[in-house]
């Protein structure tokens, strides 16, 4: 089958995805319905005869947003872990490896701990400064590991990412330890939630998950050319540190943009790239869009399996992703061996 051809058919199948995410839930809506519902708010177009009144308005302020959420959430995991894989050259690499969910959780912890979470100004307040905890982190971890090695190996930045998580998520425990009315709260935040979002959130998620994946395109050729070694990549006229420093940049922005508003959810950043590998190639021009595709639908799936399979209760996203991306991890992690 032609790349265009599975391009789309891994469209067809993320619609799909975006569909049931819609239409499934305590109140079953009809996938057909869904759909006169969506062309209806997208195009104007009047809504058929005997739809329930009800289901506009829940679907447009309820349900669409939280599934247009899970889905940016997994397709800028998905294409972070992408391009982190390729920067490091490490099928078991993953952003979150820099400290970016350490620093997000650490600021979350502190707005959580501060008392100030809950209401309109939390709303924004706890992404926010999440989000700088995370970018800071990420700053602060390549900075270190450049004063280390001038050269700013993988394995420098590898290594200085795992202690900076290590230490960040020490203070956290810790926080959570020495004020336990908010331990609770600091543990749900952790283990990620697509519960109560709203189109703003979206608004701010859309752009630059968009913004971020067509900026990774644009350097699909350097990322190709990284993949094979180092020494190869310099060869080939690729400013080595600098595009490390760019791309880890760019990274810490969509994926601590992504856990500010959600929260840490752990193997879609590792499960998309290999997944999408097998059936594309290497060529970062067609596994990063691919990725996104699948990253999306892959996390819609997964949230609607959290919120459905012990109603009325809500699994945490993160639980969902790790019980399906562990397997996954330790079959990576064998596989490789075997092939060495």
């Amino acid at each position: 089958m032609k790349t265009a051809a599975k391009m789309a058919v891994l469209a067809a199948a993320a619609l799909v995805a975006l569909i049931l995410g819609v239409g499934v839930g305590s109140v079953f809506i009809p996938p057909d319905e869904v759909c006169a519902i969506l062309v209806h708010f997208l195009f104007g177009m009047p809504l058929p005869e005997g739809i329930d009144p009800v289901y506009p308005s829940l679907v447009f302020n309820m349900r669409l947003p939280r599934v247009l959420m899970a889905f940016l959430t997994g397709a800028g995991l998905a294409v972070s872990g992408t391009v982190m894989q390729s920067v490091l050259r490490n099928p078991l690499a993953s952003p979150f490896g820099l400290g970016v969910s350490a620093g997000a959780g650490l600021g979350a912890a502190l707005v959580i701990v501060a008392g100030v979470s809950s209401g309109l100004l939390g709303a924004f307040l706890l992404p926010a400064v999440s989000l700088c905890f995370a970018l800071a982190t990420v700053v602060v971890v390549v900075g270190f590991a450049t004063r280390l090695d001038r050269s700013l190996s993988n394995t420098t930045i590898v290594l200085t990412g795992m202690v900076a998580s290590l230490f960040l998520n020490a203070i956290m425990s810790l926080l959570s330890t020495l004020s336990p009315l908010y331990a609770q709260q600091i543990s749900l935040w952790t283990l990620g939630s697509f519960s109560s979002k709203e189109w703003s959130q979206v608004a701010v998620l859309a752009p630059v998950t968009l913004l971020c994946t067509l900026f990774f395109l644009r350097f699909s050729r350097e990322m190709d050319v990284m993949t094979f070694g180092e020494e190869q990549a310099q060869a080939m006229g690729v400013a080595l540190r600098r595009m490390k420093w760019v791309l880890i940049v760019a990274i810490a922005v969509l994926t601590g943009t992504a856990t500010a508003f959600v929260g840490i959810i752990g193997f879609v950043d590792l499960i998309a790239p290999h997944v999408v590998r097998r059936f594309f190639g290497a060529a970062h021009r067609r596994v990063i869009p691919a990725a996104a595709l699948f990253g999306g639908a892959f996390m819609v799936l997964c949230d609607l399996a959290a919120r459905t399979l012990v109603p009325p209760r809500e699994i945490p996203i993160g639980s969902i992703t790790a019980l399906i991306g562990a397997p996954f991890f330790i079959y990576i992690y064998f596989a490789g061996r075997r092939r060495r």
